[in-house]
């Protein structure tokens, strides 16, 4: 029984769901309710299948007669716009318009073949997300934080993530940093923007990387120049030639070509940001993925002073989390929180206290641990298949990583893309990695991302992949 405090106008404005909706015009207000109703739907904004609230509801809301409401339903619901049914209340017609003539001609146009196997090089397995693991860690993270953890935050990101990160990154990745020294940020791409609006200049790249990751550094004024990059990662030496104030490698596994960056290489980065007072940008996309060697270290533990650590979670849980991080050096703190601003440019407390809890109980490792095999076991096939199936074609980058190249015979590069593409194949050439301005002769092959295609799936996109291959020569 309703508190006798309250009238029942505003108990009946306590039920059923919100809809905005402006009364204008000309006509009764049960022609204007009617009229505003039908450019909802016509202009989607309700779409087919959407319950609409209670009369009685709505006419407070909108501070109008119930009945003037209940008498345009029921006009709506005759033209065929809605439909009500006793007992479910009334909702909006599956097909409330006519399809357009233009709609009519798009259905009866063949359409492009959709993507059947996911061979994207930047994709992990989504279906194998830890999705029970994730909850208890949730429930119990929610459970115990403190009530300040809903409020205005710390733009550095939660304590309890910035300090079990401090941790895991020391003893799985080598990373020599503290709480205070970490920024949580919405992924890796959210990372390089902040530190494009920090640094100043030119930034060296390897040759081959994601043209995104460039057109972040170019859009925020940065000028970026090529280093030539082979078997053992970027040629760190050409440093001193480019007049850059910082450099973005893939030391644990160069991306697209694989293979670590080689110790001497590593050093000589090292010694070069000392020496010039430039700073390292390391991107550990996938450290955590290695098959047939020991793991590589980060760089950043020859010295914290020089590297930024810049890690997320796109690649051992899913991108769809949006959460990434960066290990800085002391004088680069304040001026990167600067730039990301004490408010808005979050990642969500939720998603962040779980995580702590994730990586302190354990789960993260064995989720990596986890998955690793299986990716390994996926590499394998891919290695076996090819070995069968295309033996004239080469495979490489594959001792770590969720990607593998394949070298293809000069001039077939483009031909093999576009008939993957009609076997419904998502995957890109070598090409697209290629930075416009390198001096290095290109290479023709493809870059074969083997973490997303699902387990039950993953034979039948191989076999599509050696349809698609050029055949010997």
């Amino acid at each position: 029984m309703a508190d006798r405090g309250v009238n029942s106008g505003e108990a009946e404005a306590s039920v059923g769901t919100d809809l905005h909706l402006e009364l204008s015009g000309r006509g009764s207000r049960r022609e204007q309710l009617m009229l505003a109703l039908r450019e909802a739907i016509t202009s989607g904004r309700l779409a087919p299948g959407t319950r609409l609230p209670p009369y009685r509801t709505l006419a407070v809301d909108l501070g109008i007669a119930r009945n003037t409401v209940g008498e345009a339903y029921a006009e709506l619901v005759a033209e065929g716009w809605l439909t009500a049914r006793q007992g479910s209340g009334t909702h909006v017609a599956s097909r409330a318009t006519p399809l357009a003539a233009g709609d009519r001609a798009r259905r009866s146009a063949p359409e492009a073949r959709a993507v059947a196997y996911d061979f994207m090089p930047t994709s992990p397995d989504a279906s194998a997300f830890p999705r029970s693991a994730w909850l208890r860690s949730a429930r119990r993270a929610l459970n115990d934080a403190p009530g300040d953890a809903f409020g205005v935050g710390d733009p550095r990101g939660r304590v309890e993530l910035r300090t079990t990160l401090t941790e895991y990154l020391a003893r799985a990745r080598g990373v020599r940093t503290a709480p205070h020294r970490i920024v949580v940020c919405a992924g890796f791409a959210h990372a390089l923007r902040i530190l494009g609006e920090v640094l100043e200049g030119t930034v060296a790249v390897e040759s081959y990387g994601l043209a995104f990751h460039r057109s972040l550094l170019t859009g925020a004024g940065l000028r970026t120049v090529p280093l030539t990059v082979d078997a053992d990662g970027a040629r760190t030496a050409e440093l001193g030639a480019v007049g850059a104030g910082a450099v973005l490698l893939t030391p644990a596994h160069q991306f697209p070509t694989g293979g670590p960056l080689r110790p001497e290489r590593r050093t000589a980065a090292v010694d070069w940001a000392r020496a010039t007072g430039a700073v390292v940008l390391e991107d550990d996309y996938d450290g955590e993925f290695r098959y047939d060697r020991e793991p590589v270290g980060a760089v950043q533990g020859l010295d914290p002073d020089r590297v930024v650590y810049l890690g997320s979670t796109s690649k051992s849980l899913s991108p769809a989390l949006r959460l990434g991080w960066l290990a800085l050096p002391e004088s680069l703190v304040d001026d990167v929180l600067a730039v990301k601003g004490v408010r808005e440019m979050w990642t969500g407390v939720g998603d962040q206290l779980t995580l702590a809890d994730f990586l302190a109980c354990g789960a993260y490792d064995r989720h990596v641990r986890l998955m690793r095999r299986t990716y390994r076991r996926r590499r394998d096939r891919l290695v076996a298949v090819l070995a069968e199936r295309a033996p004239h074609i080469g495979v490489g980058g594959i001792a770590a990583g969720l990607h593998a190249v394949l070298d293809l015979p000069p001039g077939t590069e483009r031909d093999t893309v576009r008939a993957a593409g009609r076997l419904g194949l998502a995957l890109e050439g070598l090409g697209a990695f290629r930075h416009p301005d390198s001096a290095m002769e290109p290479r023709e092959g493809l870059v074969i991302g083997f973490g997303a295609p699902p387990d039950h799936a993953f034979n039948g996109a191989l076999q599509a992949l050696c349809t698609a291959l050029p055949p010997a020569p």
